[in-house]
């Protein structure tokens, strides 16, 4: 099964995280992905942080090295879904990690993150945490 990378993973992987490096080399080979949340996130933090000139050209690096999932009606009609069931349930997710989430389960990808208590509340979302911690 191929990966949809989170925001957080990333990062992790920036910051030079031994255990999500080896991760990423050891799957070198399955598909990752990121979903245009996520370049957005990272867009974002690289703007606001004290070297945007520099954190922007890594964030456009990660885009030539990942391929960028759009948000398409598919990916929408899932995250109704799931966000009136989380709602009803009173389990409500923030919108940006519901999208990211249903874009996983919208393109049958393993969501590879390190907020598994948080994601572990939309059924049949299958999750990875290569972070280890």
């Amino acid at each position: 099964m191929a990966f949809l990378i989170d925001t957080d993973i990333i990062i992790y992987s920036l910051k030079g995280n031994e255990e999500v490096n080896n991760w990423m080399i050891e799957n070198q080979n399955i598909p990752k992905y990121i979903s245009v949340i996520t370049y957005g996130e990272l867009t974002y933090g690289a703007r606001k942080s004290g070297h945007p000139e520099k954190n922007t050209a890594t964030v456009n690096r990660i885009a030539e090295l990942f391929q960028i999932i759009d948000i398409n009606q598919g990916i929408i009609e899932i995250f109704g879904e799931l966000k009136a069931k989380l709602e009803i349930s009173g389990n409500r997710i923030d919108d940006m990690d519901l999208l990211i989430a249903s874009t996983s389960l919208y393109m049958n990808l393993s969501l590879v993150t390190n907020n598994k208590n948080h994601f572990s509340r939309i059924p049949d979302l299958i999750l990875e945490n290569w972070e280890g911690k």
